[in-house]
């Protein structure tokens, strides 16, 4: 899922759902070398209806609620509450799959 700063509210604040958010730059090196695994990720939620794998091109949005001072910048946005976890481990399919398992109640399954 693609956000930009007019619905970037709407979806973290779905009910029930934790949103995972990617805030990258086009140009940024490293979120070109993430997005396969980005991809992975999104295919390995596919079947978990509260899970949301989402990414934000932070060059042409921003929204108050989120400093971005790197790129790409992982964050977790959780269900039904207003704490944001940052993620900031290896940039790898299983590491992220391993976050999200843990801190998602919507992941585990």
């Amino acid at each position: 899922m693609v956000l930009v700063g007019k619905n970037f509210k709407d979806v973290i604040k779905q009910k029930g759902k934790d949103v995972f958010v990617e805030f990258y730059a086009p140009w940024c090196g490293h979120c070109k070398s993430l997005a396969p695994k980005w991809e992975e990720l999104g295919k390995w939620a596919a079947d978990k209806p509260n899970l949301i794998i989402a990414k934000m091109d932070s060059t042409a949005n921003e929204v108050d609620e989120v400093q971005v001072s790197g790129f790409p910048t992982l964050k977790l946005f959780k269900a039904d509450s207003d704490e944001i976890i940052d993620y900031d481990d290896a940039r790898e399919f299983e590491n992220m799959k391993s976050f999200l398992e843990k801190n998602a109640a919507s992941a585990k399954a």
